[in-house]
């Protein structure tokens, strides 16, 4: 085919026929069943081959979100620390008496 418009008019057919063919196949309730089945055989054959590698990688992120748990309640009570003392010391320079006199608590 040296006719780029015939070339076009052919790819073009070819992809609506396929498009029809794949629609039929799935519509039907079979099909269906049957691909599922497989995607299912597929899924539980990698998830049996790579479980080790699924559960070293599920404890490692559980590890790295807890040490950024820890790592954010260090950081608010340092926050809070730093917020209390300036809160004292504007109010020691006005001779004030705060409401916050009360010893800050340690987080956790």
């Amino acid at each position: 085919m040296n006719r780029p418009a015939a070339q076009a008019a052919a790819i073009g057919g070819a992809t609506a026929h396929g498009v029809v063919a794949a629609r039929t196949l799935l519509l039907n309730p079979l099909t269906l069943l049957a691909v599922g089945a497989a995607g299912g055989m597929v899924a539980g054959f990698l998830l049996y081959r790579y479980r080790k590698e699924i559960a070293l990688s599920v404890s490692r992120a559980c590890g790295m979100s807890k040490d950024f748990v820890l790592q954010q309640k260090e950081s608010l009570a340092d926050l809070l620390e730093e917020t209390r003392e300036r809160e004292a010391d504007a109010a020691a320079a006005t001779g004030e008496t705060s409401d916050t006199d009360v010893p800050p608590r340690t987080a956790g």
